[in-house]
Formats: C-alpha cells, structure tokens, sequence
C-alpha cells in the first residue's frame, strides 16, 4: 500500500502565501499521479490540483487557478501545493491523495485517488 502525509498547514492571513507539502512511501516504484483536494467548514470534499509522474500538463480547479501551483520533486517522493494570494474562502482541511498511473489524470477531478493522507488545517482570516 501507499502512504501519503501532508504537512505545512496554518494560520494566515488574506493575501499571505503558504506551501503543503505531500510525501508518499510504498509501493511508488511504478509512477503516481498526485492530486490535493480540500474540504471547506460546512461543506462538501472539493478538487484542487493534480499533476502526473512527469509533472506536464497540471489540472486546476476554477477557483484556484493562476493562485495555486502545483509541483512534485519525484527523488524526495515529495509534491508540493504553492499557495498565493490567500482569501478566507481557502480555509480549509486540505488533503493529499495519490493513485495509480493507469487512471485518466483527469479522474482526479471526480476524487477518484486509490490512497488518501489525513489533512492538514489552512485558515485564512481576513
């Protein structure tokens, strides 16, 4: 099995920038898309990134898109979720996830990842 934990979650404040962080162990040999969802107070898990082995041709949610950068370093079995431009509607537990190469990266969208990490906490106060 895979293991991924995330890191790096806090206080801010609007406008601030912050980094999370994703390290993965176990059977990764093969190659493993990396996608980071979030889950805002009150509601509903939501897509935010994903990327391939390769790191090409990285998927956005709408809502992020030209604030988030998302990025992997595959000799540390580490990727990464650059967070620019905060706002308190980024509050969040936010979740690392990985899953086999041979899912369309695009399935991310719909959460379908095969091993999940346990969250790390962002506010964001305004």
């Amino acid at each position: 099995q895979v293991q991924v934990v995330e890191s790096g979650g806090g206080l801010v404040q609007a406008g601030d920038s912050l980094r999370l962080s994703c390290v993965a162990s176990g059977r990764t040999g093969s190659g493993y898309h990396i996608g980071w969802f979030r889950q805002p107070p009150g509601k509903e898990r939501e897509f935010v990134a994903t990327i391939n082995w390769s790191g090409d041709s990285p998927i956005y949610a709408d809502s992020v898109k030209g604030r988030f950068t998302i990025s992997r370093d595959n000799a540390k079995n580490t990727a990464y979720l650059q967070m620019n431009s905060l706002r308190s509607g980024d509050t969040a537990v936010y979740c690392c996830a990985a899953s086999e190469a041979m899912r369309p990266l695009e399935a991310a969208k719909m959460g379908l990842m095969d091993y999940w990490g346990k969250g790390t906490l962002v506010t964001v106060s305004s």
